[in-house]
């Protein structure tokens, strides 16, 4: 069995309110040295088999098509050891 992760993250050009939110969160909690923050979402498939390169092909095809929207968002796929 491999676990495969995909990290998907709002674009750098389309505005990210909860990200400003927690921006502002923090800055009132005192880490005043956060200059940024980006909310995004994590998903953790567990595959039956190798995480081999048609594994990854497959997930990152479930990603374009199902967990990702790709007009506002952009995905990364990736095997954990």
């Amino acid at each position: 069995m491999a676990t495969v992760i995909v990290d998907v993250m709002l674009k750098q050009e389309i505005h990210d309110p909860q990200g400003e939110a927690v921006l502002s969160a923090s800055h009132r909690l005192g880490f005043g040295a956060v200059k940024g923050v980006r909310q995004g979402k994590r998903f953790e498939v567990e595959l039956e088999g190798p995480a081999d390169g048609a594994a990854l092909a497959a997930v990152e095809e479930l990603a374009r098509e199902l967990l990702a929207n790709p007009v506002i968002e952009e995905f990364s796929v990736h095997a954990t050891e």
